[in-house]
């Protein structure tokens, strides 16, 4: 049986809210961020960049306690509403143990981000409850299109956010039969295989497995999958949501990961759909990790309830 605990949910967004842009990962490119601002204005909110958002120290942005500082800042300010992570990269695993969790449970506010910052979504869920989103960082908004609206969606509504299964994706033909409901959880496949062990790894018992990953070639895939199957978290599942996958250069191999990820997820007996548009591809749809999630995969339909009230 699913493991029940409390969750926090932030409130919805309204126009005139402040928003933090920091970056707990790595370096990220000032016009991106500007770009943030403006298209984040236009909704009518107020984005702050935070003091060391634009640092850059090799593959990070600045340091580890610069890093967590403007993140703590902006999790204890009760000024500030959301939590925007400009860009993934690698970074957050080495600042976790030194966030503010109380300011959390103090006053919860949405926190956005994918890729590297799946071990910030990770160890906010496993701490406090806390109910994040799974969605475009700050800097994709230069782009506008889907990853505006549905960021915007996300943050500024509290309707449920739907995912259809795109026969374009390349996972589109990872797909088993059934229906499974549960808290969806996850996100990028290589950041949570290290998660594991850690004391910021979520329980996943009864859980909807989001995961998605970027420049893995198959053998890979497969060692990540096979990690989470030796260490019995496969088998605690009650469905598994697949988003995108893609190989450095396309790969060059007889085998790609959408066969490797349904050989090794099509045999667990639930419901398994691929294809959604989730992820480092052209489109990345928000969703709420760590809310009540349906995923059919028959109808092709992921359904989450939004992370905010």
């Amino acid at each position: 049986m699913p493991v029940s605990r409390p969750t926090l949910n932030p409130h919805v967004l309204r126009a005139g809210d402040a928003v933090a842009l920091v970056t707990p990962a790595g370096p990220v490119a000032e016009a991106r961020v500007q770009a943030a601002v403006r298209e984040l204005t236009a909704w009518g909110l107020k984005p702050r960049i935070y003091p060391h958002a634009l640092d850059a120290e090799h593959y990070l942005a600045g340091s580890d306690a610069n890093r967590a500082a403007d993140l703590n800042d902006a999790l204890a300010d009760p000024e500030i509403r959301a939590v925007l992570c400009n860009r993934g990269g690698y970074g957050v695993q080495r600042i976790i143990e030194h966030l503010d969790y109380d300011a959390v449970r103090r006053d919860p506010k949405l926190v956005v981000g994918f890729s590297d910052i799946t071990a910030l979504h990770a160890a906010l869920w496993s701490r406090t409850g806390l109910v994040t989103v799974h969605g475009p960082v700050a800097a994709q908004l230069e782009r506008g299109g889907l990853f505006a609206s549905t960021l915007k969606h996300a943050l500024m509504s509290t309707e449920p956010m739907v995912v259809l299964a795109d026969q374009t994706e390349p996972t589109f033909s990872v797909r088993t039969s059934g229906v499974a409901e549960g808290t969806l959880l996850g996100g990028n496949l290589s950041i949570l295989s290290t998660c594991v062990g850690t004391p910021f790894m979520p329980n996943l018992e009864g859980a909807i497995l989001l995961i998605e990953d970027v420049g893995e070639l198959a053998y890979r895939v497969d060692r990540l999958l096979t990690h989470l199957g030796n260490c019995g978290i496969l088998k605690q599942l009650a469905g598994i949501a697949v988003g995108q996958f893609s190989e450095p250069g396309h790969g060059n191999n007889a085998i790609r990961p959408p066969e490797v990820l349904m050989e090794r997820l099509g045999g667990l007996g639930i419901p398994v759909l691929g294809g959604l548009s989730i992820g480092h591809g052209d489109r990345n749809h928000a969703v709420a990790l760590g809310s009540h999630a349906m995923l059919d995969a028959d109808a092709g339909k992921l359904t989450v309830v939004s992370a905010t009230r």
